[in-house]
């Protein structure tokens, strides 16, 4: 029932469609945006309009970037021997929060699932083989997917696919609780994922 408007109830709709948004969250973020300044409401409609229009990935690692290539691609100091494959750009910037890896990342924007009609084509793994060609200087591959199971068939369609060009693929250990997402783990769980992978 639309019980505040037609453009208040469009203004919770809207919100409400975000992830982890209910209904209840939605109402107060509107009345929130209503009841502030007109100044801080066009800051944030502007904002997410600037971040919309104007970001796009990584030349290199498809992170969400303002540049061609991404700040983390940019550092000449990161180890370019390794390269650590993720879901998400949320997953990678929870593992440099560990402060713990100094190498390079791909970011893979999903991962298998057949159930969403999720496979291999829809994922950056294409982009992903194209970084290791011949002149690459990828020695080791991290395996860093979410520990559930639409991580692991990707993890596990990954290590196939990589093993017969020769390099070390490496799975993150077990620290990470199955069935959770890294954006949501702490950094001292991830810092020990990380130092205790094993080979695969």
């Amino acid at each position: 029932m639309n019980y505040y408007g037609s453009y208040v109830s469009r203004l919770i709709e809207e919100f409400s469609r975000l992830p982890g948004v209910g209904v209840k969250s939605a109402q107060r973020m509107a009345f929130y945006v209503l009841n502030g300044p007109a100044d801080r409401a066009e800051a944030l409609a502007a904002a997410i309009l600037e971040a919309k229009n104007t970001s796009k990935y990584c030349k290199h690692c498809y992170n969400i970037t303002d540049d061609d290539i991404c700040y983390i691609c940019a550092n000449s100091k990161r180890d370019a021997r390794t390269l650590m494959v993720v879901e998400s750009p949320q997953d990678m910037a929870a593992y440099e929060k560990t402060k713990e890896y100094g190498g390079l990342y791909h970011i893979l924007h999903g991962a298998i699932s057949p159930m969403d009609g999720i496979g291999p084509n829809e994922l950056k793994v294409k982009e992903l083989l194209a970084r290791l060609d011949a002149d690459s200087p990828i020695a080791e591959i991290i395996l860093a997917t979410n520990p559930n199971i639409e991580g692991e068939a990707t993890a596990m369609y990954l290590s196939k696919l990589l093993k017969p060009l020769g390099l070390k693929i490496t799975r993150i250990a077990h620290g990470v609780p199955v069935g959770g997402d890294l954006e949501y783990v702490d950094s001292i769980t991830l810092m020990r994922a990380l130092q205790g992978r094993l080979e695969i």
